[in-house]
């Protein structure tokens, strides 16, 4: 039994923000309580001056493995998210081989299984190879443990194809994901196009390339009444179009990035290839777009976009560099500050980094009812620290934001009732 004391539970699927115990056993809530008696059995953790939130649900994250461990292996990423204060990741398919097929999907389960340091929830390809011409087996990708479909780095540019992606994913109750980049518009792009990418001499990427794709597929699922889920909204354009379509009873979702709202296209001079992200970041009043669709519920959540590389990778000229920041570790103090600039209350972060993911993905998670798994994040509201990217347990040390100081990190992280991560340190 473990049991904690004095903390500031935040739950949104309770709409409960007040101090409160949390007695936990065989894996579940059991009793939240304004003042819950110890007894000898149970195993103490002082939670005072703590926030304590359901376990928080990243669905965006590269794990690379298979056939990118040099990168990242699904040890090295869960051990990062676990340290970040995630008890769920959703995984993208971009492995090689891609995540097309159920060998992939079994793979990536097992290990996650082996390591049991948080959930991991595969998500396969809409096309084979990703190659946006033939479907993918929806129905047996399911069965054996994706939770969503998506291409990833890659766009369905066919039309056709997508909307039957749409409607074969409507049957089955499959969420779309959908990264929305014209290419033949993006061309040789490699930050946002703007006065900046001018200075620089480096072509850029147009607002209107990732545009153009947000307006056509929330189109297609009207058409086809599916759900489909908006990945790294950049743009204030895109943010619009989503607002628009949910006043319209569209079933779309979307999910902004840390990076995308701490950072604008100005970061990129210096020619650091750690801000080297697709999509690019933006401009300020863009940045300041993305804070809004927060607010007003537009953006649905937070999700990282972890994309780790070697260093060798990315310590190569701007233009040569992949696209790509390593996020697991840094996420929770950044997203911090929006609560800190008092742009969203508690209730309405947690919401972005657990509730809402929950939903999106249709898991079981999210909440801390009693009689629910308990999976818990753990968030020390004082804590101020450097971001050092040499203590990193992911592989990727990519980050641009090394040598900042941010408030509010993860020091606890709990998954089915036991503790997995305590002060930054992971077991296992």
């Amino acid at each position: 039994m473990l049991l904690l004391k004095s903390g500031l539970l935040v739950d949104p699927s309770q709409n409960i923000c007040e101090q409160m115990d949390i007695l936990i056993e065989n894996g579940k809530v059991v009793k939240l309580d304004k003042n819950i008696s110890a007894s000898p059995e149970m195993e103490i953790i002082d939670a005072k001056d703590k926030v304590v939130a359901p376990g928080f649900i990243d669905m965006h994250v590269h794990l690379r493995e298979p056939g990118y461990e040099h990168k990242e292996t699904i040890f090295t990423g869960c051990q990062a998210a676990s340290r970040g204060g995630f008890t769920g990741i959703a995984c993208m398919p971009n492995t090689q081989p891609v995540a097309d097929n159920e060998g992939v999907i079994e793979l990536i389960l097992a290990r996650a299984k082996r390591y049991d340091l948080v959930n991991v929830y595969p998500i396969a390809c809409i096309t084979k190879g990703q190659k946006g011409k033939e479907l993918t087996e929806f129905a047996i990708l399911k069965e054996c443990g994706a939770v969503a479909l998506s291409d990833d780095g890659f766009t369905v540019t066919n039309s056709g194809v997508m909307r039957r992606a749409l409607d074969y994913a409507k049957m089955l109750d499959l969420l779309i994901i959908t990264h929305c980049e014209d290419v033949d518009l993006g061309g040789s792009g490699v930050m946002h196009e703007g006065l900046v990418s001018t200075k620089l001499g480096l072509a850029g990427i147009p607002k209107e390339a990732e545009e153009i794709i947000i307006d056509r597929d929330i189109r297609l699922a009207e058409l086809t009444n599916s759900r489909i889920h908006i990945a790294h909204v950049t743009t204030r354009g895109g943010v619009e179009i989503i607002r628009a379509a949910k006043k319209r009873g569209v079933k779309v979702t979307a999910e902004v990035t840390p990076h995308h709202f701490t950072l604008n296209h100005e970061a990129v001079t210096g020619y650091d290839t750690a801000t080297k992200v697709n999509p690019p970041l933006r401009t300020k009043e863009d940045v300041e777009a993305l804070i809004k669709g927060l607010q007003d519920g537009t953006i649905d959540c937070i999700a990282t976009d972890h994309a780790p590389h070697a260093r060798e990778e990315k310590e190569v000229e701007f233009v040569y560099a992949p696209f790509g920041i390593t996020g697991l570790e840094t996420a929770v103090p950044l997203a911090w500050q929006l609560y800190l600039a008092g742009y969203l209350d508690l209730l309405q972060l947690v919401n972005t980094l657990s509730t809402a993911p929950a939903r999106i993905l249709n898991i079981d998670r999210g909440s801390l009812q009693v009689g629910k798994i308990a999976d818990i994040t753990v968030i020390d509201s004082r804590l101020t620290k450097k971001v050092n990217p040499d203590n990193f347990y992911s592989l990727g040390k990519n980050t641009p934001y090394k040598g900042w100081e941010l408030t509010g990190w993860p020091v606890m992280t709990i998954k089915d009732g036991k503790i997995i991560m305590k002060k930054g340190e992971v077991n296992g």
